[in-house]
């Protein structure tokens, strides 16, 4: 499961790891778009280009091993997300606008960075599986910054443990070691506070958002801390007044699609959810030499 949203159906026959380059860099030059003014700009770009693609979950968990996986064909909430972040920031770090390789590089080493506890994959439990913990390592990696608490949140905590409850879910965790280790992570979550803004208060904040933000939907069952995820897209309705939709790969559409209903709405509709967490793409992009460590992608 990626980070334990409803996203998942069955593993797709196009999943890819980065060892089948040839596939991979095809598909980046399709989506080499200009880049706009600032990295959640690019983002909505590169989101928009892919709607219309097929909804699919499990994309992560066809190996035998934990590997980098790309998927341009399919996306799950979480794939959709995390391979559009990798792509603007690469397309921000690009020196070259014809160097398609130095564009397949910068964008692999973001989505480890971005994918995988401070960048690096090591086994299943380095994935960041719970959202809590993504936007926590991907703040101090100066990628995201919670704008939660800015735009009218409040301080909450939930203890954690869907992962742990449900192994039946998670082959992974018929490990007993891997288990210790994702059980660490739930505990590490369950003891912290966080920004959180409740459904009935999202009306009083919906034009604080932006385009490009990360829209988090919280879970209202126990034990679960995030239940889907996408994009703030601002749209024009029949009467001419503007409001916030989401973009996502949606299950319920089975297609990455802009909600048909404004996000006010579309929340107040979904009983699963309880109310939102909000991230922004920083304006500043990571250098990528950082992260330029060959080792780090598998």
């Amino acid at each position: 499961m990626k980070k334990l949203f409803t996203c998942l159906v069955a593993v797709i026959p196009f999943t890819h790891s980065f060892a089948q380059d040839s596939f991979a860099d095809l598909s980046l030059r399709q989506v080499m778009v200009a880049p706009a003014s600032t990295p959640a700009q690019t983002a909505v770009a590169i989101s928009k280009s892919f709607q219309g693609r097929p909804y699919e979950g499990n994309t992560l968990d066809g190996n035998e091993s934990e590997q980098l996986v790309v998927d341009f064909q399919a996306f799950d909430c979480t794939t959709f997300l995390e391979t559009t972040l990798a792509l603007a920031l690469a397309r921000h770090q690009l020196t070259n606008e014809k160097d398609t390789a130095q564009f397949s590089r910068l964008f692999r080493e973001n989505l480890t960075r971005i994918r995988y506890r401070n960048g690096q994959i090591d086994g299943f439990a380095s994935r960041l599986h719970y959202f809590s913990e993504w936007l926590i390592d991907n703040e101090q990696k100066g990628i995201v910054q919670d704008v939660t608490g800015l735009i009218g949140g409040i301080r909450v905590k939930k203890p954690i443990s869907y992962m742990t409850q449900y192994t039946y879910k998670y082959p992974q965790l018929s490990n007993p070691a891997i288990r210790k280790q994702i059980a660490k992570v739930e505990l590490a979550i369950s003891q912290q506070q966080y920004w959180f803004i409740p459904k009935q208060q999202i009306p009083k904040i919906e034009k604080c958002l932006q385009d490009g933000d990360i829209i988090m939907l919280t879970a209202a069952r126990p034990g679960l801390d995030m239940k889907h995820v996408g994009m703030v897209v601002w749209q024009t309705d029949e009467d001419g007044i503007r409001r916030a939709h989401l973009l996502h790969a949606s299950s319920q559409y089975g297609e990455v699609a802009i909600s048909e209903q404004p996000l006010v709405e579309y929340i107040k509709a979904n009983r699963q959810f309880s109310g939102i967490r909000v991230a922004r793409l920083k304006e500043t992009v990571p250098p990528a030499m950082a992260y330029s460590d060959a080792r780090r992608i598998n």
